[in-house]
């Protein structure tokens, strides 16, 4: 990829907490608000720390499909669950850690067992969300 993309992403406030994410090229809005663990924080709403993890997880499976596809790897199925640790450094909130569960059904275990480990880990070394990020990234594999 030589060529330089740019993705917009605007949000307008709403009140409170709250704001509205969208973008020129989307058709859908996201409401975001603070989490419900910090003050005025509003529950059942993705909060940029939920937006965080989902950025990690949906970059994962994407590279995680175009290895697979590469490397002509059989399955049936692929869920993913990401996992993020906020914790105070030096005084300033920060996630420190984010663990990458996937789980890969494979059409043929045995065979494709070692091949699955291999796409998966370069999958994680691949994504461009997590090589942007100073967070340390875990992966915990499950294939079945």
């Amino acid at each position: 990829m030589l060529q330089e993309h740019f993705y917009e992403v605007d949000l307008e406030w709403e009140s409170g907490r709250r704001g509205l994410l969208s973008s020129p090229v989307l058709g859908e809005t996201i409401a975001c608000a603070t989490p419900p663990e910090f003050p005025n924080g509003v529950p059942g709403i993705w909060s940029p720390e939920h937006l965080y993890a989902a950025a990690i997880n949906s970059c994962y499976m994407a590279t995680f499909l175009a290895i697979a596809e590469n490397f002509r790897l059989a399955f049936s199925r692929f869920s993913c669950k990401t996992i993020c640790k906020l914790e105070q450094k030096e005084g300033r909130y920060q996630i420190t850690e984010a663990v990458i569960d996937p789980v890969v059904t494979l059409q043929n275990y045995e065979t494709d067992q070692q091949k699955a480990l291999r796409v998966l880990e370069k999958s994680k070394s691949a994504c461009l969300v997590t090589n942007s990020i100073k967070t340390t990234i875990g992966l915990n594999v499950t294939l079945m």
